[in-house]
């Protein structure tokens, strides 16, 4: 193989394609959850969730290739199997449960916010500690994205007050003070 010569080390490529190897993995694994949950979801949200799920996991998976082709370009090889992307992924598998459509959305925001704290992390060591701000800004892009998928989900759940199990609780009532 030709060598590679774009002004960074063989270290700082081998350090940026692990970083990249990490966003691989933790991407794939929430295309995963959000594919499972675009198929399971019910209820009078179905279809704003099914629609919301449908654009994002499109757009997980156009990132997900868009990484890959980064680490390629680096001289990396992409993470590509399923042992690989639970051993380098920082979010957790779904458990063999079907929650409620309020759960689904509030596990996914919990992902997303998780990718966008390791991206910043990871676009500061591109930078500081690799050099790389090809790569730190590659990486941007596609936190900016990740705060966006979060802030829809997110924006679906809030100023609803919920129970632990994703109902409503009742309306309190409110009973006008007696007359003297």
């Amino acid at each position: 193989m030709r060598k590679i010569n774009i002004g960074l080390s063989d270290e700082q490529r081998a350090g940026v394609v692990k970083l990249l190897n990490r966003d691989l993995a933790d991407a794939y694994l929430v295309l995963i959850k959000t594919k499972k949950f675009h198929w399971d979801v019910v209820g009078p949200q179905f279809r704003s969730l099914h629609e919301i799920w449908e654009e994002q996991y499109t757009a997980l998976t156009e990132n997900i290739d868009s990484i890959a082709e980064r680490v390629r370009a680096l001289g990396g090889f992409p993470v590509g199997t399923a042992k690989g992307f639970l051993e380098n992924s920082t979010i957790q598998e779904q458990e063999d449960n079907i929650p409620l459509a309020t759960e689904m959305v509030a596990q996914l925001v919990d992902d997303h916010e998780q990718i966008i704290r390791n991206l910043r992390e990871h676009v500061d060591q591109c930078s500081e500690e690799f050099h790389d701000e090809g790569t730190a800004d590659f990486l941007t892009g596609l936190m900016e994205q990740h705060e966006e998928m979060a802030w829809m989900l997110r924006s679906f759940i809030e100023g609803e007050a919920l129970k632990a199990d994703g109902s409503k609780p009742e309306p309190e009532m409110k009973v006008p003070a007696q007359v003297k």
